[in-house]
C-alpha cells in the first residue's frame, strides 16, 4: 500500500514552505514515518538544476527547456527519494510539485506546445507531468493563495529568475492555481494566505485531517 504525498502549492511569498515545516514537525514522531523534500531539489541532480534554473545571473533560457529541466528534476526526485518512501507506506511532504509546473509553466509562461489555443497547451503540460510521476500524483493539495502584490511585498534578499519576471505573469501564475484547485475540489484545498501563521497552520492540520 502506498503511503501519503502532501503538497504545498502557491505563488512567491504564500508561505508555503514555512507551512510544510509546521505539518512536518506536527507529523514526526507520530506511526507514520514523514519526510520533507522541495522542488526542484531534494537529490543531488535535482539541485543542481534548481541552480541553473534560478540562477538569475544565468544564460537566457527558453520555456520549453525551462519546462523540461523541471520534469527531469522531479523524475530524479521521484526515483531516488518519493517513490522508495511512498512504496514502503511512508508520508511525504512537498514543498511544490506537479501543480507548480502546470501553474508556472503552463499558465504562467504561457508555453506553446501544440498549437496556439492556450487551454490545449495548458492541458498538453498537464498530460506531461501525468506521464512523468505516474501512479505518485498527489494526494493532497494545500494551495495558500493571496494577491500577488502582497506576496511580492514579502520577498526578501535579491529576487531569482522566477521572482522577477513581470507581475503580470505572477498574475496569470495565481489565477491558473485558483483554476486548477476549481478544476480538481477533491484534491485542493485552499487556504487565505493573508491569515496569521498559526491560524494557517490550524487550518493545515484540520483539512490533513479531514483528507
Amino acid at each position: 500500500m502506498l503511503g501519503e504525498l502532501i503538497v504545498f502549492e502557491g505563488i512567491e511569498g504564500s508561505g508555503k514552505s514555512t507551512q510544510a515545516e509546521l505539518l512536518l514537525q506536527h507529523l514526526q514522531g507520530g506511526d507514520v514515518p514523514v519526510s520533507f523534500a522541495r522542488e526542484p531539489g531534494g537529490t543531488i541532480l535535482g539541485e543542481r538544476v534548481r541552480d541553473i534554473l534560478l540562477d538569475a545571473s544565468g544564460p537566457r533560457m527558453s520555456p520549453r527547456a525551462e519546462l523540461f529541466l523541471y520534469l527531469a528534476a522531479r523524475a530524479q526526485l521521484i526515483r531516488e527519494f518519493i517513490a522508495p518512501k511512498l512504496e514502503n507506506g511512508e508520508r511525504v511532504i512537498l514543498d511544490r510539485y506537479v501543480h507548480s509546473t502546470i501553474a508556472y509553466q503552463g499558465y504562467g509562461l504561457r508555453i506553446n506546445l501544440v498549437g496556439l489555443d492556450h487551454a490545449e497547451n495548458v492541458e498538453a503540460v498537464t498530460e506531461l507531468c501525468r506521464q512523468g510521476v505516474g501512479e505518485f500524483w498527489p494526494d493532497t493539495v494545500f494551495l495558500l493563495d493571496l494577491p500577488v502584490e502582497e506576496g511580492l511585498k514579502r520577498l526578501k534578499g535579491s529576487p531569482d529568475r522566477i521572482e522577477r519576471r513581470d507581475r503580470a505573469f505572477h498574475e496569470r501564475v495565481r489565477e491558473g492555481y485558483l483554476a486548477l484547485a476549481e478544476t480538481e475540489k477533491g484534491l485542493f484545498t485552499v487556504i487565505d494566505a493573508t491569515l496569521p501563521i498559526e491560524e494557517i497552520a490550524e487550518r493545515v492540520r484540520v483539512g490533513f485531517e479531514l483528507a
